[in-house]
This record gives C-alpha cells, sequence and structure tokens, in this order.
C-alpha cells in the first residue's frame, strides 16, 4: 500500500499524466504512474530490453544508415530490439507482428499507454495479409530459425517491404529447443535469391548473422 501523502499526490495528478503521450513524461512521473497501477492492482509485464547486445547494435546501426520511414518487426516476441528501437528512432512509426497473442496484447498496452506509433498485430507471418511494399523496411530478427516454412516467411517479407529487408539469425548451434534451423551463410544467402533478392550483403556479429536485402524500389 502506498502512505497516504504519496496516494493523495497521485490521486491528483495521474489522470493528467494519463492523457498525456508516455514520451513527455519525466522519469519522476513514470514512476507515479506505475507506484499508482501497483496500488490498484495491475501487473507488471516483464519486456526484454537489451541494448548491449551485439545483434541489436549491429541492426540499429545499420537502420541509422538506412533511416527508415517507417518499421515492420516481425517476431518482436518481449521486445529485445522494439525497446531500444524506439529510443532511437523518436519519430518512426513501428509496427510489431508476433504469433503470440500475450505478447501483442503487451505491446498494444504500451500504444494504450502513450506510444502511438508503436502498433501490434496477432498474425503468422505465413498467413500476413498486408499490401505489397505497405512498409518502408521490414527487420526479422530471431525469428525466422524458429518459422517451419522460412522460404514462404522470407517471400512473405520482401514483399511488403519497399526498400529494405533487415535479418538476423543465429549463426551456430546452440541449446534453444524452439529453434528448428541453423543456417549458414550460403543457405540464408540462396533461400533470399529464391524469394527475389538481387542485393544481400551479410555480415557476422558475435555469435549470429545479420543479412541486409536491398530491394532498390
Amino acid at each position: 500500500m502506498l502512505d497516504e501523502p504519496h496516494a493523495e499526490l497521485l490521486n491528483e495528478r495521474h489522470l493528467a499524466m494519463l492523457n498525456m503521450p508516455l514520451e513527455q513524461l519525466s522519469p519522476e512521473q513514470c514512476e507515479l504512474l506505475i507506484e499508482f497501477g501497483k496500488h490498484r492492482g495491475l501487473k507488471i509485464h516483464k519486456f526484454k530490453r537489451t541494448m548491449s547486445l551485439a545483434r541489436v547494435r549491429g541492426v540499429l546501426g545499420i537502420l541509422h544508415n538506412i533511416q527508415p520511414r517507417e518499421l515492420l518487426d516481425i517476431g518482436s516476441g518481449r521486445g529485445a530490439f522494439v525497446w531500444p528501437f524506439l529510443e532511437e528512432f523518436s519519430n518512426v512509426p513501428i509496427t510489431c507482428v508476433d504469433l503470440n497473442e500475450l505478447r501483442v496484447r503487451d505491446i498494444l498496452a504500451v500504444r494504450e499507454g502513450g506510444v502511438s506509433r508503436l502498433n501490434g498485430l496477432h498474425a503468422d507471418i505465413i498467413a500476413l495479409n498486408l499490401p505489397a511494399k505497405s512498409f518502408d523496411v521490414v527487420t526479422f530478427l530471431e525469428a525466422l530459425e524458429h518459422i517451419p516454412d522460412t522460404q514462404k516467411a522470407l517471400t512473405v517479407a520482401m514483399k511488403i517491404a519497399r526498400r529494405f529487408v533487415i535479418i538476423s539469425v543465429p549463426s551456430h548451434e546452440d541449446d534453444n529447443e524452439e529453434h528448428i534451423h541453423l543456417f549458414s551463410k550460403q543457405s540464408l544467402s540462396e533461400m533470399l535469391l529464391r524469394a527475389s533478392a538481387t542485393n544481400v550483403n551479410i555480415q557476422y556479429v558475435h555469435n549470429h548473422m545479420i543479412a541486409v536485402v536491398n530491394l532498390g524500389r
């Protein structure tokens, strides 16, 4: 329970703060809202914010060179890439697609909390029904190795993107039982070429490969 002075302060201020975009809140105001939510019995959801990961830093660096106008992130999970992206690119809209409905609900809760340029879609990439070239850049990070029909998934991603598709996958075996594929530079390049890519660059970061497909559209 909150002490009475703290509770009174929240009662006076929380309505105004709830109507403000989250990006405009100070750290102190964010803390007040968190305490207020906990006081009212709301659950605290766990997100994954890992700016220190080499693969996340690598993709963010690529995006700084590309300067995306809007982005579709496939397989967002707990947001290991999403939250650093929102900080690094303060004006770029991002839509997150995930097969896990709970993860998407969490994304949408953040949107409702004031991050209006963040959106979520509960969908299977294989059946994702979006118009061709509907997103400037598509990111497909640490997800391809989980998908049975990898070729179809890549084909859909390439169709949706206007300019670039960025993919990251593990570069060697690990102990994650959910990983059903292991790609080499050659096998990943061949799949991208079959999915209509003509300009593919693959680089290595710690334990991972990052592929950048320039669609030239």
